[in-house]
């Protein structure tokens, strides 16, 4: 909003300074800033609301040491980060655009159906809070929703040198929506290109590294590639969605752990999201260019300044816990970018602790049922699972764990970013 009235100022009355908004560099650090406010300031005034009308958590007896002194601390604290994330949002972005409307609508749509499973869990007393199936369905919704908007919008597109726009069954499924267009590279040569609505990701570590959906499509053979490509990647944004935010609210079991690693990916995802953004940065890098994606730098500057102001209470011993309010929206969040920016392969580098997490928990089930049927009582490859409660049987800290996990997290960060010049 802040934006469109700056720039009114800005051609109307010629008002000092209201270029500044056309940056998007300034915008996102005004993001940064406004979101660490709101955690920081309206964070404690959350605190203290949630402790007045008794909304703790429940703590299920795990024999876990320090367990006991959580309950009843404040839960549900993933409302205030919604709110640090929406608002600079809405005043510094450029509202219009097709990949903020998408991300604030994951926002409030996982947010949501958070709320609903905190909401069963404290005021119905359900320990179980809703249903999975219910959880389920809500990331199925949201996967068809950026799905096929990402598929048919005519925003979302990535430009092409007129060059390369010949290339067989790679092209088949590329729609032009856009002339050629001419504009200057980094070394003042022109450049001829057009704008092409495509399902083609990111392929890390390799030379060629580009993958369109349509290759997959082309298996059912090449005259129903037009109806199968959007099935495929449709189906494909539905499994991300879920895997990622299920991740995330399985990762947030101790203090500060799952905040920390989604302020971490989110700065690796804005480094994507403002380098590919930007035709110079991305022609320099032989990256996909994507027109528009740049504006996502505000949204995910006030992401991470929500996730580290949010950490401010979350940290050991934490005043209060964001519940699957904010786990499953950072989740969603975290997925629905990766898919934008067109990295989901990088998906199990980037959320690499989401991964290892999520595999914890399946192959404790797995083993378990599998040497119960073998043996008629079922054993354990870790002591719990997911994987951090397994350290803290072992006797290591919460602080430290979560430090180590933090560690972790930034290596694959680093190790995502280094990928774009590795091909």
């Amino acid at each position: 909003m802040l934006y469109y009235l700056f720039t009114y100022l800005r051609d109307s009355v010629h008002l000092m300074g209201a270029g500044l908004f056309n940056f998007i560099t300034f915008r996102a650090a005004m993001a940064i800033i406004l979101s660490l406010v709101i955690t920081m300031v309206f964070g404690k005034r959350l605190i203290k609301f949630l402790h007045q009308k008794q909304i703790g958590e429940t703590i299920r007896e795990l024999g876990l040491e320090g367990q006991a002194q959580k309950k009843g601390t404040p839960t549900m604290g993933g409302l205030i980060i919604i709110a640090a994330i929406i608002i600079p949002t809405l005043l510094f972005a450029k509202v219009q655009n097709v990949y903020i409307i998408l991300m604030l609508i994951s926002t409030v749509w996982l947010g949501f159906v958070g709320f609903a499973d905190d909401y069963i869990k404290v005021f119905k007393k359900n320990k179980e809070g809703l249903a999975g199936k219910f959880k389920i369905l809500g990331q199925i919704g949201l996967g068809i929703i950026v799905g096929l908007t990402l598929y048919y919008n005519n925003q979302v597109v990535i430009s092409r040198e007129v060059s390369t726009t010949q290339q067989g069954i790679h092209n088949k499924a590329e729609k032009m929506e856009s002339g050629i267009m001419y504009r200057k590279d980094e070394n003042g040569k022109q450049q001829a290109f057009v704008k092409v609505r495509t399902a083609t990701t990111t392929i890390p570590f390799v030379k060629s590294h580009e993958f369109n959906y349509a290759k997959i499509a082309s298996f059912f053979g090449e005259k129903y590639i037009d109806i199968t490509t959007p099935i495929i990647y449709v189906l494909f944004v539905i499994f991300i969605i879920v895997a990622v935010s299920n991740g995330a609210n399985i990762t947030d079991g101790i203090d500060g752990l799952a905040t920390g690693v989604s302020a971490i990916v989110g700065v690796c995802l804005g480094v994507f999201a403002y380098l590919s953004g930007n035709y110079i940065f991305a022609g320099y890098l032989n990256i996909m260019d994507i027109p528009n994606l740049g504006e996502l730098s505000i949204f995910i500057g006030a992401f991470i300044g929500a996730c580290v102001g949010f950490l401010w209470y979350n940290a050991y011993p934490a005043q209060v816990f964001m519940g699957d309010t904010g786990s499953l929206a950072l989740g969603g969040i975290i997925a629905s970018l990766a898919i934008m920016i067109r990295k989901e392969l990088l998906i199990p580098i980037i959320c690499g602790i989401f991964l290892i997490e999520n595999i914890s928990v399946m192959l404790q089930v797995w083993y378990f049922k599998r040497t119960k049927k073998k043996y008629g009582e079922g054993r354990r490859i870790f002591k719990m699972a997911p994987l951090h409660h397994h350290y803290q049987k072992l006797g290591y800290h919460e602080s430290k764990i979560v430090t180590r996990f933090w560690i972790i997290g930034i290596l694959l960060a680093i190790a995502s970013i280094v990928t774009l010049k590795l091909q």
